[in-house]
């Protein structure tokens, strides 16, 4: 009920005064003061829900927008999945062709180990009356080393090979002429004891590389090993095996090695092959 219609009633009841008794016009009075809270409340209740409704209407915006921005990223990522799945049949190709490369290098170093310990067993077997100390070999990091001291092969302070030593590099050479895919290196080695002489050898570096060429002389000329299969070199007392404190360390340190080894360049060959895919 409007204000106007409660005029109205107010107006007619004033007009019915003369007409009513007091108790009717207290109750007719009851009932217009009822009405004015009655409407009060129900504009306050109109306001609220005018408040609601605008909330709602806010939060519907909101979720609108969120929803487009949703559907955007959907579509984006159906017309983007014929590319995804091609990037993923390229990574699978990718990973199986290093998978065999993997495998590859694993079954060549795998036959490799099985050639150095076969190597390593016939050298010994060659080797078997020579001392301990004077001939050692073993397989170290992919490649057979054979460590002869200089006891055996030179006069102290000298270069040139022994005549007793001619037998043991004999059979050393006939294992390496078996194996002639391998490269052979020969290193000399000294202890920390200076050398000082006018002539050759000057210093420990000029003794342990003319130990190690003398060396790859005698395996070339007299036991006919393809000199380009060989590299000589010295290391002079900066390759100790242990400590140059002792008479027996010394004399540990003062070796020359042969290192029997595949060839390096078919390893880097192997190396440079890049996975091929399947």
């Amino acid at each position: 009920m409007n204000i106007g219609k409660i005029g109205a009633v107010l107006g007619m009841a004033l007009l019915m005064t003369s007409c009513v008794s007091k108790k009717q016009f207290d109750a007719l009075n009851t009932n217009y003061n009822q009405c004015i809270t009655n409407v009060g409340e129900r504009q306050r209740e109109i306001q609220d829900l005018k408040g609601v409704n605008s909330g709602l209407a806010s939060e519907n915006a909101l979720l609108k927008g969120q929803n487009d921005a949703l559907k955007s990223s959907l579509d984006a990522c159906l017309s983007n999945s014929g590319k995804g799945s091609a990037n993923i049949d390229k990574l699978i190709g990718e990973i199986n062709s290093s998978n065999k490369y993997i495998k590859q290098l694993i079954s060549t170093n795998s036959k490799n180990d099985s050639l150095n310990l076969a190597l390593s067993n016939k050298l010994k077997r060659s080797l078997d009356n020579i001392a301990d100390n004077d001939v050692q070999v073993k397989v170290l990091k992919g490649v057979v080393m054979i460590s002869l001291s200089d006891n055996m092969l030179y006069k102290t302070g000298d270069y040139n090979i022994l005549p007793a030593a001619q037998d043991v590099l004999g059979k050393v050479a006939k294992v390496i002429n078996d194996y002639d895919t391998y490269s052979v290196l020969i290193e000399g080695n000294t202890d920390n004891v200076p050398l000082s002489s006018n002539n050759l050898p000057k210093d420990n570096w000029d003794l342990s590389a003319l130990r190690a060429t003398s060396m790859a002389k005698v395996l070339q000329t007299r036991f006919g090993v393809n000199p380009a299969r060989i590299t000589a070199g010295g290391r002079s007392e900066y390759n100790p095996k242990t400590t140059n404190a002792s008479v027996s360390g010394r004399a540990e340190n003062r070796r020359t090695e042969i290192i029997i080894m595949p060839k390096l360049d078919e390893f880097m060959k192997l190396m440079d092959i890049a996975p091929v895919k399947n």
